[in-house]
């Protein structure tokens, strides 16, 4: 298949030196001189207490939806069912949740604004895949679970929020597709809340958001340890993680790569001292002005790139202007499909400055309680996650234009995790 790239901005961003002030660390107005970013990304990290790590991430479209059947993508394979009684409880579970108050705060306000703003807040519908066990769910240890999945409503999450429901669905529970809610509020307090039983979740996220902690801990392990001992008590359980980490990078193009030789974060440190003119960055606003992000990352590496050399812009724009060689370097997001797509070179953190966000289950402790088996299903498909596999199913959706359940599905069923029912 062709991989057509979206074209890009052609608005001529803004080459004015950036403000270097730290911002306000409450709701996130991101400004960029490149032009207003598309939604559909993790916009409200900070209503929780981060300070806008990632902000909008220009993640890709959402798919398109059947009309009339809310939560239903195109493409995904109708499964007929047998157990009439058993789908009519999970319709009525459907329209409990639709009508009753299910969220709490800042995610009730958003169910009460998702006509006007799009909020992404649905009731759900059942995911009907025909699939059986392969080398997961035999025996159907989760015969007779009803599990309700959610995510947030970029394309990685809403790739990783069908894996996981394809997976239940093969050791035999029944499942309500939740995935799609804006922003990582509504999808923790839906966990959190009880209105739903598990969903794939990034450490890092959980870590700064959700325990308040404005230090990151450097290795990853430790990292997952830390967020799993601490959300015991909140009645959440977290299982093994993945490699897939979703963190901040630099990336350069082929030919830049071969002219500098650059390998790493402190290579391009060192090439800035040697030859301050060669090192020059596309970025985004945020990340120009974050401790977390540009201003940090030269106090940690012991580099300076003047302002001069730093072009601020939109997502979309930095990949094909980095791919272009207009800028030596460009900030990307280490599992974005376009890294493969646009066949950039992404430089190590050697020093591990950026905070880990790698992506594992977060699950309801009581539901994990009730089915144990929630662990042996999902354990071998998340240790198959890694940056290479997220950037090749990020790419399917965002460049090649496929449904992220039909990604999903295809992938779980190559590698054997399930097969067609």
């Amino acid at each position: 298949m062709n991989r057509k790239v979206p074209e890009p901005d052609r608005t001529e961003p803004d080459r004015t030196e950036p403000d270097r002030t730290e911002p306000d660390r409450g709701e996130p107005e991101r400004t960029e001189t490149g032009g207003a970013e598309a939604g559909g990304t993790e916009t409200d990290r900070t209503e929780m207490g981060e300070a806008a790590r990632r902000g909008r991430r220009g993640r890709g479209r959402r798919p398109a939806r059947v009309p009339g059947r809310p939560g239903v993508r195109k493409g995904t394979a109708a499964r007929s069912r047998t157990a009439a009684g058993r789908r009519a409880g999970l319709r009525r579970r459907a329209r409990a949740l639709l009508s009753g108050p299910v969220l709490a705060g800042s995610v009730l306000v958003c169910s009460v604004l998702a006509a006007a703003s799009g909020c992404g807040l649905t009731s759900g519908s059942p995911m009907v895949d025909n699939v059986e066990p392969g080398t997961i769910g035999r025996g159907r240890p989760l015969e007779g679970a009803d599990l309700t999945v959610t995510s947030k409503e970029f394309t990685e999450q809403l790739v990783l929020g069908a894996i996981m429901g394809i997976a239940f669905q093969a050791a035999g529970a029944d499942v309500l597709d939740r995935t799609g809610i804006q922003g990582s509020v509504g999808t923790r307090a839906a966990v959190e809340n009880g209105d739903a039983d598990a969903a794939y979740e990034y450490t890092g996220t959980a870590w700064i958001t959700y325990l308040g902690h404005n230090r990151p801990i450097p290795d990853p392990r430790e990292q997952w340890q830390a967020v799993h001992d601490q959300d015991l008590r909140h009645g959440i359980t977290w299982l093994a993680p993945s490699s897939l980490n979703n963190t901040y990078a630099l990336a350069t193009n082929r030919a830049h790569h071969a002219q500098y030789g650059t390998n790493t974060l402190s290579e391009v440190a060192a090439l800035s001292k040697r030859d301050p003119g060669a090192v020059t960055l596309c970025v985004e606003g945020e990340f120009a002005n974050r401790a977390d992000g540009l201003p940090g990352m030269e106090k940690a590496y012991g580099m300076h790139v003047p302002a001069r050399n730093i072009t601020q812009m939109d997502t979309g724009i930095i990949y094909t202007q980095t791919a272009k060689g207009v800028c030596t370097f460009g900030e990307v997001y280490t599992t974005d499909g376009r890294i493969k797509s646009m066949d950039l070179v992404v430089m190590k953190d050697d020093r591990r400055f950026f905070p880990n966000y790698n992506a594992a289950p977060m699950v309801r402790t009581a539901t994990l309680e009730k089915w144990p088996a929630i662990v042996s299903v999902l354990d071998p498909v998340t240790r198959a996650l890694d940056n290479d596999v997220a950037q090749d199913l990020n790419a399917k959706v965002d460049v090649d234009g496929q449904d992220p359940h039909q990604v999903a599905l295809d992938w779980m069923k190559e590698k054997g995790f399930v097969t067609a029912g």
